[in-house]
């Protein structure tokens, strides 16, 4: 495995090799490599993520759910080492879609990017409602609907999350700069106090390692005994560690993006991982009764106000919303240049406007508000849902998986056929070289694997409170593969006959009709 220790590139030169792809970069190089890496490490959003979730790792697989953040880890370092790799090579906008094409066909790169771009404005609105599991415990002024004592909750949620996407709608409206500013400022903070936060648990400290052997009884009624549980527990790390390839789907607005990118990436999969598993280690270490109802309930924010007490609980917990805030920006952020990318190509509806660069902010407007407006319409369709929290959630890890499957099974293939890594790679550039097959073939493994794990219907995730139907509990299997079937339906009698790059964004200008601007 070999790394890049060659000297900085410019943007003349990643300009240039856009030209591969047929493109001109419209947006404008301003990211530096810190903002790169926090826009990976914001996406993944430890302090977010782990919060948001615990309480479903906790009440699914007690104290020993904790094996599941190495394990996911694991896996997801093999995914991050291919993208590391094709990330040297391509860092462009809408990563896994032109990954896709450049390792499978037009085809798949369509679907990735449907898949994407999709799961992406799911995890907005998923992200979003962590707002409701976090602002109500700092203050009740945060509890606008109902008393907080759980009836109300899913709709108070949905207007706490709407008010964070119009946020994030508007900053990405306004231009990249304004976004990596408010990003790489949130991500300081939230790494900052992360370390704090280790440091404040480990001196509060009421039992030792070993808790993470207790079970509390979850493996009781599952047919697979405790596995069974550990693997629905599992769904809590499996939210936190995606979203490291946003890194390189900044690429045109990064410099130096083929030494940086693959760096940010492998960095905001790693801090995350080591700050995480020390986070629910020592909660669990500190929390006063490992048997709390509330830790099944509430989560690790029960045990911020437990261990730390009140004051420095609630100073915490406004960290977690920081770092909440952040990341739904991170993650619609990243939406925003799958949808660039694909229309540029004239792959979506609408495509000659979505593609649309603002000469004023240098970013796509259009994107940022329809993403948005989605999002927000994907909150109210749930308003009145109790089970809102979890099944969105694993929808959207699920359409996450599925896209990197999309790009993980055509790199294996053009590895074994031998068209990969590129016979043309400059010297320098990070490759896994002999590691290569294994690491691919592992990735892809897991993304099978936990494919799986995530649409399997199980009660507990899709239909956990009355009322029992059918539907609700294969609702993962029947919204994939609604939105895959359709989308790609759509794709195949409709768009695939005005794919081509967009006059305005052509590298060498193009006198096919698809290569025309759609309004014409």
């Amino acid at each position: 495995m070999s790394t890049d220790t060659g000297g900085r590139g410019n943007a003349d030169t990643s300009d240039q090799e856009l030209g591969e792809f047929g493109y001109t970069n419209q947006l404008k190089r301003t990211l530096g490599s810190f903002h790169t890496f926090a826009a990976g490490i914001s996406y993944i959003s430890v302090l977010t993520g782990v919060f948001q979730l615990s309480y479903l790792g906790i009440s699914q697989g007690g104290p020993a759910y904790w094996w599941s953040w190495p394990m996911v880890f694991a896996g997801q370092l093999m995914v991050a080492l291919s993208f590391a790799e094709l990330a040297a090579q391509y860092p462009v906008a809408g990563s896994v879609y032109n990954w896709a094409k450049k390792l499978g066909n037009g085809h798949v790169a369509w679907l990735a990017g449907w898949m994407m771009l999709l799961a992406s404005i799911v995890s907005i609105s998923a992200t979003a409602l962590a707002y409701q599991r976090t602002l109500p415990q700092i203050t009740s002024f945060f509890q606008f609907i109902g008393d907080g004592s759980g009836s109300s909750d899913a709709a108070n949620g949905v207007l706490l999350a709407t008010v964070l996407i119009v946020f994030t709608t508007l900053v990405n409206a306004f231009g990249v700069k304004l976004m990596a500013r408010i990003n790489s400022a949130g991500v300081f903070i939230e790494l900052l106090f992360a370390v704090l936060l280790v440091v404040f648990l480990a001196f509060h400290f009421v039992r030792g390692p070993g808790v993470v052997t207790e079970t509390n009884g979850t493996g009781t009624g599952h047919a697979g005994g405790y596995l069974g549980a550990f693997l629905i527990a599992a769904i809590a790390s499996s939210y936190v560690m995606y979203g490291f390839d946003t890194a390189a789907s900044l690429g045109e607005e990064s410099v130096d993006p083929h030494r940086n990118a693959p760096k940010a990436i492998m960095r905001a999969l790693v801090a995350s991982f080591l700050l995480g598993g020390l986070i629910i280690l020592f909660a669990l270490m500190a929390v006063g009764n490992i048997h709390a109802p509330e830790l099944g309930t509430v989560g690790l924010q029960f045990v911020l106000t437990d261990a730390l007490g009140p004051a420095i609980g609630r100073i915490f917990l406004f960290v977690v919303f920081i770092a909440i805030t952040v990341c739904v920006l991170a993650v619609h952020t990243a939406a925003i240049r799958i949808a660039f990318a694909m229309a540029r190509d004239n792959a979506l509806p609408g495509g000659s406007r979505l593609a649309r660069v603002s000469k004023k902010t240098g970013t796509p407007v259009l994107p940022a508000i329809v993403i948005g407006v989605i999002a927000i319409a994907l909150l109210l369709v749930n308003i009145n849902s109790s089970q809102i929290f979890s099944a969105v959630t694993s929808l959207a890890i699920i359409l996450i998986y599925l896209a990197y499957l999309l790009v993980t099974v055509p790199m294996l293939i053009k590895r074994l056929r031998g068209g990969w890594p590129r016979k043309d790679c400059p010297p320098g550039r990070f490759s896994l070289g002999r590691w290569g097959l294994p690491v691919n073939v592992l990735a892809v493994l897991w993304g099978i694997g936990m494919t799986v794990n995530l649409a399997w219907p199980r009660t507990e995730i899709y239909n956990a409170s009355p009322p029992f139907h059918w539907y609700l509990r294969w609702s993962s299997v029947l919204f994939v593969g609604v939105f895959a079937a359709g989308g790609f339906a759509y794709y195949w009698f409709v768009q695939r006959h005005r794919i081509g790059v967009l006059a305005g964004h052509a590298s060498v200008p193009s006198s096919e009709p698809s290569a025309k601007e759609e309004s014409r």
